[in-house]
């Protein structure tokens, strides 16, 4: 099966890199059920996803401060150390991406980042060297599964429907790009994937 034209598009967050907001805070607050009640209403995923989106932390974390003045140092913590919620590459994954690069696929990422946090992670992953384009959500200001920012990767790479394979852990973001065509897998772990990119033709 020839892969003339195609493109593989690589989400980030625990499909490139294993991303939790608890890899963090575990560090700042020792009590077990403590932790659950502030990840579940301080600094939570829902609450991030803003920053994904768009919304610049100068807004969000005074505002969040405001609303919990006892957790000041843990929010600010968030802004200031948020590389600590990303501990390490998922297994697998990179080792694909480095035999998709070698056999000249192209490659793109389409990730939900923050603007800020995107630009302190991705000088410290070399990895990202291998992509011909990254296309971030903050950046944009659309997240995923908004049919604009896949949009975007379509016209940033040239390509549209089915020669764009894509992987992403989020049930919605996959529906999403399905809507539009795109040979699109829900991503479980590397072996699956590699099977997956072996059934499209790029392995």
């Amino acid at each position: 099966m020839s892969v003339d034209g195609k493109a593989v598009v690589f989400d980030v967050g625990r499909v490139l890199f294993h991303w939790d907001l608890r890899h963090l805070f575990a560090k700042l607050i020792e009590d077990e059920a403590e932790l659950d009640w502030f990840l579940a209403n301080v600094v939570t995923e829902q609450w991030h996803f803003q920053h994904d989106a768009g919304r610049p932390l100068s807004e969000m974390v005074p505002e969040r401060i405001g609303q919990f003045p006892r957790y000041e140092s843990h929010i600010r913590a968030y802004a200031e150390r948020f590389n600590e919620t990303i501990p390490g590459a998922v297994d697998g994954t990179h080792v694909l991406v480095e035999r998709l690069h070698a056999r000249g696929v192209p490659l793109y990422c389409l990730t939900n980042f923050g603007d800020e946090f995107w630009d302190a992670f991705r000088p410290t992953e070399p990895i990202f060297d291998l992509f011909e384009d990254i296309i971030v959500s903050g950046t944009e200001r659309v997240a995923k599964p908004d049919p604009r920012i896949y949009e975007i990767v379509e016209q940033r790479s040239g390509r549209a429907g089915d020669l764009l394979f894509f992987t992403d852990d989020n049930p919605a973001n996959i529906e999403a790009a399905r809507v539009r065509g795109w040979d699109a897998h829900l991503f479980t772990d590397a072996a699956a994937l590699q099977a997956q990119l072996a059934a499209s033709g790029y392995l």
